[in-house]
């Protein structure tokens, strides 16, 4: 009886690794078949595991963000090549052709993606592309042009006490911290009405803590970025769920209460069944447009201060062009959508600058479907990624493309070259929101101060968005009033 008891345990054991091993080589022959197949794209997927991702990566550290694209575009392909980024196998399509297929694609044959590490920063939504996806649908409601239009003169009044107290009285300034300040201040207001120092300061840290995490390395070890991103997510989103508890309540209490931000917008929200937003995905949407109305616009910002430094003829003319608006207002009257249409090159050098700088040069998507693409095969789940500087530095798209000439775009732009907000369907909706909160502060910077860079040769690194190395400083010279 003992011999068979052994026997028939043996046999399960011997069962039990047999189907661990076949599970084993089962996952190995998956992944393995992610990086073999017939007609892949050219390229390299670097050492195991980690691929080119360092490769990917220290260009931008080092000032150069394009020479990873271009040198490979060079290499194997103009269309399409290979790589290993993050652990994955992904395909870098390129060009206008490449932009407009991912762009024009995207829900048929591609979908965002973003790495496994974002789950933990963003713990409350399962499904991080079906959120990013309702928020895109609903953002036009409340983002469109003649629905923003409201809400210049309270940015305008926003600038006015960011430059008191942040510039004013200042023979230099950092300008990229300062650039910061400014858009979290508006972003609070315009999307919670939140204008409380106190608690803006109470949201700010966290804030900054959690952006950091975002772009470190997903190490999720105490005392590291990536876990200190975490811990501070928790807080925001604290913070956040409070101010969600408050306005249902206030709105309880006062039927007439009528609120006129982003997250009312939200909160009213429904689906064609008359389902609301729950309330996990509403915080992760606040935290996600004060990401992305934070983080890009005030680097599209600092890039413009750059610019504005470093070249007296197009500081010039934009000053012109701001000092004309002002002399045509009475005094303590605020700026206006009328005002905002005028000014035409202001807005042609915010765009010479994000087709110099795009703040974030590229973005993922993965392959829902095995697809075709310029004469190669993309497998399925494959990842892919557009990158802005496939298009914004090719001369035949813009002739003298190292020349910063904002004069360029008086003229047609052909679609899908300069992606800065994306494209086509994929056009970011925060748009305009962007162009009014730079445009405010342009008007306002120009009209106080003659600017100069401390730093001549500073350089921009990317980790991932732009940012000057040492911040950007910036010596002020105010105008003779």
């Amino acid at each position: 009886m003992m011999v068979e008891q052994m026997a028939f345990i043996s046999y399960l054991l011997l069962a039990l690794i047999l189907s661990i091993i076949v599970s084993i080589l089962l996952l190995v022959y998956k992944h393995l078949s992610l990086y073999s197949g017939a007609k892949l794209p050219p390229g390299t997927f670097g050492f195991p595991i980690i691929g080119e991702t360092f490769q990917f990566l220290s260009p931008g550290w080092k000032g150069r963000p394009q020479s990873f694209v271009l040198e490979r575009m060079k290499k194997f392909s103009s269309k399409c090549f290979k790589t290993n980024i993050l652990g994955t196998p992904m395909a870098v399509l390129c060009g206008a052709d490449g932009n407009r297929f991912l762009f024009g694609n995207e829900g048929k044959l591609v979908e965002v993606w973003w790495p496994d590490s974002m789950k933990k920063l963003f713990p409350e939504t399962q499904d991080l592309a079906a959120g990013a996806k309702t928020l895109r649908q609903l953002a036009p409601q409340f983002l469109k042009p003649e629905g923003l239009q409201k809400y210049i003169g309270r940015m305008d009044v926003i600038a006015k006490r960011h430059f008191d107290c942040d510039w004013n009285n200042k023979d230099k300034v950092i300008a990229a911290p300062l650039s910061r300040r400014y858009t979290f201040l508006v972003a609070c207001q315009l999307f919670m009405s939140i204008d409380d120092p106190k608690k803006i300061k109470e949201l700010e840290e966290p804030f900054n803590h959690f952006l950091s995490g975002l772009f470190s390395v997903p190490i999720d070890l105490p005392g590291t970025q990536y876990n200190r991103g975490i811990k501070a997510g928790s807080s925001l989103r604290k913070e956040i769920r409070a101010a969600i508890k408050q306005r249902k309540h206030d709105l309880a209490e006062n039927k007439g209460l009528v609120v006129h931000d982003i997250l009312s917008h939200l909160m009213a929200a429904s689906d064609e069944e008359g389902r609301y937003i729950s309330e996990p995905d509403l915080i992760n949407m606040i935290v996600t447009l004060l990401l992305t109305s934070h983080d890009s616009v005030s680097a599209t910002i600092t890039a413009v201060v750059k610019f504005l430094a470093e070249i007296p003829s197009v500081y010039e003319l934009v000053y012109n062009e701001q000092t004309e608006i002002a002399r045509s207002k009475a005094k303590g009257q605020l700026l206006t959508w009328n005002d905002i249409q005028k000014m035409k090159y202001s807005w042609n050098v915010v765009l010479e600058a994000l087709r110099h700088l795009p703040t974030l040069p590229g973005s993922f998507r993965q392959a829902l479907d095995e697809f075709d693409y310029g004469g190669f095969r993309v497998p399925k789940g494959w990842k892919l990624h557009w990158n802005a500087y496939t298009t914004h530095l090719d001369p035949k798209y813009f002739p003298e493309p190292e020349k910063f000439n904002p004069m360029r775009f008086d003229e047609n732009i052909e679609p899908y070259t300069f992606v800065a907000f994306g494209g086509g369907p994929r056009t970011c909706p925060g748009r305009d929101y962007a162009r009014l909160e730079i445009l405010v502060f342009m008007h306002n910077l120009v009209n106080r101060f003659k600017l100069e860079k401390v730093l001549k040769d500073e350089k921009i690194v990317f980790n991932p968005t732009a940012n000057p190395e040492h911040g950007l400083p910036i010596l002020l010279t105010p105008h003779q009033m």
